[in-house]
């Protein structure tokens, strides 16, 4: 089984919302993503999505956006992002999700001996125009990361991948609560997304001996990427 991650697929079939203000890339994405997928991940092989999946509002207009990524090969684990407002009570989420799909949310996944964990996370302490509301928001996923992280632990992985929507640090890469529990818990792996633009490879060093990948969708020309 190969692993792979693809963040930020930001699919709108039932609330269609064009991404070109991110380049002239994003033209068609939800093809281009659909047919490179196809052309790169098999169907015994894992892909990690960590977060902003679909714009939709709520659960029914998400459906068919994860049916859509449901009859792509491979099996699926799903993380929250800060765009996805569709994703509800976490119970009524996986009765939803078609088989072969796994939502990650205060808890973890074991595929035999690797262990899938993860949180949204959001913006660090010294970040762009942080405040109190921010504050209340990080804190709170730290919480949610130091959950997932407990409960991977008690899995006993011989492997440990940690997804999260946002980068783990700030831009100027300083210490965090998230990079603090991840240094650790020593994963073997992080992937991460959320940055998009221009930006072809966010500057996150491997954290220890964790090695990190930044996998949101543009900056890998929208082709799945293989991270073990």
């Amino acid at each position: 089984m190969r692993i792979f991650a693809l963040a930020d697929l930001h699919l709108s079939k039932a609330q269609p919302k064009p991404m070109n203000v991110f380049g002239g890339n994003w033209e068609g994405h939800p093809e281009i993503i659909f047919e490179r997928w196809r052309e790169t991940v098999a169907d015994n092989d894992l892909v990690l999505i960590p977060g902003d999946i679909s714009w939709a509002m709520n659960l029914a207009e998400a459906s068919h956006d994860l049916q859509d990524i449901a009859e792509l090969p491979g099996k699926k684990v799903l993380l929250r992002g800060n765009h996805d407002y569709w994703w509800s009570a976490i119970g009524k989420l996986r009765q939803s999700l078609p088989e072969g799909m796994y939502a990650l949310q205060n808890d973890a996944v074991r595929f035999g001996d690797l262990v899938i964990a993860g949180a949204r996370g959001w913006n660090c302490p010294g970040s762009y125009d942080f405040g109190e509301q921010d504050m209340k928001i990080y804190m709170r996923e730290v919480s949610r990361l130091q959950l997932s992280l407990e409960a991977a632990q008690k899995l006993e992985p011989k492997k440990l991948i940690v997804m999260m929507h946002f980068p783990p640090t700030n831009p100027k890469l300083e210490p965090s609560g998230f990079t603090e529990l991840l240094l650790k818990a020593k994963p073997d792996i992080l992937v991460f997304g959320h940055v998009h633009g221009e930006t072809k490879a966010m500057p996150v060093p491997d954290l220890g001996n964790t090695k990190v990948h930044f996998v949101a969708a543009d900056a890998l020309e929208f082709y799945p990427k293989q991270i073990c």
